[in-house]
């Protein structure tokens, strides 16, 4: 199995295919903190991520950031007091894409 980290954002066109739900399930062992929630329709991927404080938080909103804008894909983020929460999903085709795991994988592995 590929290693989702390892794997390179592709650019993402109208119409292209979304992430099969074989291709979500092979990956989920890689991402087992994300949700997937239907918000709006649109099946996201979700994650809240924990921190002791503001500063913390806002420092790790801008470690996500300059990952999306390295990989040219890009979340929806929430900075809150000792708290975050990442959404990724694939704003051209309304739903999951094999970017949105790659980026959770690289999301998490932020922390590491």
């Amino acid at each position: 199995m590929e290693n989702l980290c390892e794997l390179k954002c592709e650019a993402c066109r109208k119409g292209a295919p979304p992430a099969t739900s074989e291709e979500i399930a092979q990956f989920r062992p890689q991402i087992p903190e994300w949700e997937i929630l239907t918000v709006c329709g649109i099946e996201v991927l979700s994650r809240d991520y924990k921190f002791t404080n503001f500063a913390e938080a806002l420092a790790f909103t801008n470690q996500v950031g300059d990952l999306a804008e390295a990989e040219g894909h890009h979340p929806e983020i929430l900075t809150e007091w000792g708290k975050v929460t990442v959404r990724w999903y694939t704003r051209k085709i309304k739903g999951l894409h094999r970017n949105d795991l790659i980026m959770a994988a690289k999301t998490d592995a932020l922390l590491s």
